[in-house]
């Protein structure tokens, strides 16, 4: 019974493309093999770009896809207006939240703020300090929370 199964099995893997693929493979290993190295190479080379190109071309349609223009979310486009503590460092106009976190790590570049060790954190100066609840240092990602605090 068991070599009746094994034929069976040996006769659906033709028919479901794995035994192609199998050959070629087998048609590469066994010159490398019987044939001298130097001999075995140019072989190599010349069957590797057919199958390499044929995976390639069969990607390159799944690849492209239409280009669709990214639009931003209006909640991040919406004035703003920031509070008096930071008025001083971003200016007393509304501005979207995006400009107000850009307008902020301008402000700490220009006033070298970050910390030197570690450039995620930031090391507050009085105006800064006040925007960061009394705190002389805080992560990036910290002071985008405490930011959002003082827009209106």
């Amino acid at each position: 019974m068991a070599t009746a199964k094994k034929p069976a099995a040996a006769a659906k893997k033709p028919v479901a493309k794995a035994a192609p693929k199998a050959a070629p493979k087998k048609a590469v290993a066994a010159p490398k093999k019987a044939a001298p190295k130097a001999a075995a190479k140019p072989a190599a080379k010349a069957a590797a770009p057919k199958k390499a190109a044929a995976p390639k071309a069969a990607a390159k349609p799944a690849a492209k896809k239409p280009a669709v223009k990214r639009t931003p979310n209006a909640a991040f486009m919406k004035p703003l207006t920031p509070s008096a503590a930071l008025a001083e460092v971003v200016g007393a106009k509304p501005l979207p939240r995006t400009e107000v976190t850009k307008k902020v790590w301008e402000y700490i570049k220009k006033h070298k703020l970050q910390n030197p060790e570690n450039k995620r954190n930031i090391d507050a100066d009085d105006k800064l300090k006040v925007v960061f609840g009394g705190k002389k240092q805080v992560s990036m990602f910290e002071m985008t929370k405490l930011i959002s605090g003082h827009l209106k």
